[in-house]
């Protein structure tokens, strides 16, 4: 590996996935079209989001910093974290891990599986100005957005939330995959009511505590799953009663187990983690070489 190779590590949550550098010892630093550029699936090495796990200003495990698709940074990811969450118990030999991020310090678990992590996402921001909405709504289970005819919108009212990044969430009677969010999310996700943009999702109750769901991820699109996503549509779901606090999200890449504890307000998410295989990246050219296949 030459002075300018930088190792990395391709690992997923259930689809959502993610390249992992390491910069606790030696800063990365990469501008926002180099991201994009290592983020394109057809000529990079193809993510969801980017992280560069860095020393903890606050003295924690890690600190972890997130970049989309398209080079733009954000404060939250949970699958991610679950994720970071791994490799840093593995490495430390621990059954727990606190890991910060822009959004706070998120805690992350060991289970009895190797490969399935908890966190613990914190409280839900459910006031319009904490999302935030470029207007007062006193009420956020359901605001006032729609796409479609006045008269006969195909998406209405949905219920807002952040678990660090914002989420609107349409809950539908239909199929969720019957609905065009690669058309919809795109237009929604830049509406003038988030200030700061939106992860867009569509749910639906499929059976008692269970839900279908689909998310737009903002500056990534379609994704196979996203963990804020999921602890915001369970709390929303619980918010309007439709489920209790402790649900299965139902994602295409497959299901997060969510809870909403009574006793501390704080969102626990779990699901399996995959490391896919780990790598060697070019800074100058950023070409890319596979090194050695993960373990799951």
């Amino acid at each position: 590996m030459t002075a300018r190779e930088i190792p990395f590590v391709k690992m997923n949550g259930l689809g959502n996935d993610f390249v992992v550098f390491d910069a606790r010892e030696k800063p990365v630093r990469l501008t926002e079209a180099q991201i994009a550029a290592i983020g394109d699936r057809r000529t990079g090495i193809g993510f969801d989001q980017m992280i560069i796990v860095e020393t903890s200003p606050m003295g924690v495990d890690a600190f972890m910093r997130i970049y989309n698709r398209d080079g733009s940074q954000v404060d939250a990811c949970g699958n991610a974290t679950r994720c970071i969450g791994r490799l840093v118990m593995e490495e430390k030999d621990i059954d727990r891990a606190t890991i910060e991020t822009n959004a706070g310090l998120l805690k992350a678990f060991a289970t009895d599986s190797e490969t399935r992590v908890t966190v613990d996402m914190g409280e839900p921001r459910l006031e319009w100005h904490q999302i935030p909405l470029a207007e007062e709504f006193r009420d956020t289970r359901a605001i006032e957005l729609q796409v479609g005819p006045i008269d006969a919108p195909v998406l209405h009212s949905p219920a807002v939330v952040s678990m660090g990044n914002p989420h609107a969430i349409f809950f539908v009677d239909e199929d969720a995959d019957g609905y065009d969010l690669a058309r919809f999310g795109p237009l929604l996700e830049s509406h003038p009511i988030f200030p700061e943009r939106a992860n867009i999702s569509i749910a639906q109750i499929v059976g008692e505590n269970e839900i279908k769901a689909r998310v737009w991820e903002r500056g990534a699109g379609l994704t196979l799953a996203c963990g804020t996503g999921a602890c915001a549509i369970a709390v929303a779901a619980a918010r309007k009663k439709l489920t209790g606090r402790s649900v299965t999200v139902h994602l295409p890449g497959g299901p997060l187990f969510i809870e909403w504890r009574e006793d501390d307000g704080h969102v626990m998410m779990t699901g399996d983690t995959d490391v896919e295989f780990f790598g060697t990246l070019d800074l100058d050219t950023l070409a890319w070489a596979r090194e050695e296949q993960g373990a799951a």
